[in-house]
């Protein structure tokens, strides 16, 4: 099996529909000799803000001199996105290799894609000996295939609704499968709102006595208005004069999520200093999430553009929150996607009204529902103002077309359309594919 064999094998599995439980996973774990209790991890959960606390993690740790493997899903535009350790994607040979094993060992057996990455995972992190391996939760918790895991510390970020014909209608139904990553005396952080999902993810950490450390009750971050720093009260410490890299006012919650899980790292050997602090605050970046640029056009001005992988009500909330407090510019010209199982009317409806052109498109994908949907969706006083496409690189033309120097184009709704969208505009984050 050579590289291009490989993902071609991996990309075939997508055809298998998303399976949920853990009984298929331990199985097949335990023909590779458990490689997931050979690495000390924390284990990441929650609606939105996952990635971002993953990558402030790894970001200080590293800075720290620890060796961290990161895993994370969806990907951009390369499977390997998903794989790092410290600054490092994987590599097309260990790509290779981890897959001819696990092909080898699987046989006949069938498990899905998510299923197999993440077992490369484990294998690759183990293999590695890092130090520490922090795993993004897929979908859920309860019964996603990253649960298999017992970590130092878990982390629950945040719930909002997403993802409910797999999680449930309620709140309450959403928290109690996040709260499913919650293990007997381990530690939580969390960042729930005090709400129907806090009542959940609290009677579940006393039903497990699993010590809860909640964000504003035992820890909060701080926007030092005017400074452009933040400040941080923490479990044990405090920090003043923080940088934060990434744009968005609720990233001083992901980055205090990712301090206090910092704190209770140190127990374990895994400390950071004030300045390693600092620097891997300073130095956090989270592609395709309110990531802004200009491209280049010779001697020409280029274009600003804005791309943020929102794709629930909540994350288009932030988005629009951010679009009108962080961000200036005279018009804004919206290019949008949509997977058809999310609520694509009530994202839509949030932030439609702030764009003076809309531009429908969709991604590869069999989920994404298509432009002339989305169009239907908008009153009828809007739909003058929008267009459909079906090429992406079309829709990206038609917004630079549409805009002037002074406008933004935002592209968002889906982070498939702002995987194709940055590999366009930027290029990718690793070699093809």
């Amino acid at each position: 099996m050579d590289y291009r064999e490989a993902w071609s094998y991996l990309d075939r599995l997508q055809f298998f529909k998303i399976k949920l439980g853990l009984d298929s996973m331990n199985r097949f774990l335990a023909r590779l000799d458990n490689p997931h209790r050979q690495v000390p991890c924390v284990h990441i959960g929650g609606t939105n803000g996952k990635g971002s606390v993953a990558a402030t993690l790894l970001s200080i740790l590293d800075r720290a001199g620890f060796r961290v493997g990161l895993y994370t899903s969806p990907h951009l535009s390369s499977v390997r996105e998903r794989f790092r350790i410290g600054g490092q994607f994987i590599g097309r040979d260990d790509f290779t290799r981890l897959t001819e094993r696990i092909r080898r060992v699987l046989g006949r057996d069938q498990i899905t894609y998510f299923e197999f990455t993440t077992t490369m995972a484990m294998l690759w992190f183990a293999e590695q000996e890092v130090d520490l391996a922090l795993l993004e939760v897929g979908m859920g918790g309860r019964l996603d295939a990253t649960n298999v895991v017992t970590p130092l510390v878990a982390v629950i970020t945040n719930v909002s609704m997403d993802h409910e014909q797999y999680l449930g209608e309620t709140l309450e139904q959403v928290a109690g499968e996040k709260a499913g990553i919650i293990k007997p005396g381990i530690p939580l952080v969390s960042g729930v709102a005090d709400d129907i999902s806090r009542t959940v993810i609290e009677s579940r950490c006393e039903q497990l006595a699993s010590p809860l450390h909640l964000l504003g009750r035992d820890f909060q971050g701080r926007t030092v208005q005017g400074s452009g720093t933040w400040e941080y009260t923490g479990l044990r410490h405090v920090h003043h004069d923080l940088p934060l890299a990434m744009r968005g006012g609720y990233q001083v919650a992901n980055a205090s999520l990712a301090l206090a899980t910092l704190e209770l790292l140190a127990d374990h050997g895994l400390a950071a200093s004030g300045a390693d602090i600092r620097h891997g605050l300073a130095a956090t970046r989270w592609p395709g999430r309110l990531e802004s640029f200009t491209t280049v056009n010779g001697n020409r001005p280029g274009r600003r553009f804005l791309l943020d992988g929102a794709h629930n009500p909540a994350g288009v909330r932030a988005l629009t929150e951010a679009l009108q407090e962080e961000f200036s510019f005279a018009r804004l010209v919206l290019v949008w996607a949509a997977m058809a199982d999310k609520d694509i009317r009530s994202t839509l409806a949030a932030v439609a009204p702030l764009a003076h052109r809309i531009i429908f498109t969709r991604p590869e994908s069999e989920r994404s529902a298509s432009p002339e949907e989305l169009r239907s969706l908008l009153p009828a006083e809007q739909r003058s103002a929008s267009h459909c496409t079906d090429s992406v690189d079309q829709a990206l033309q038609l917004a630079m077309e549409a805009a002037s120097d002074d406008d933004l184009i935002c592209v968002a709704g889906s982070l498939y359309l702002v995987g194709r969208a940055r590999q366009i505009l930027l290029g990718n984050l690793v070699d093809t594919p």
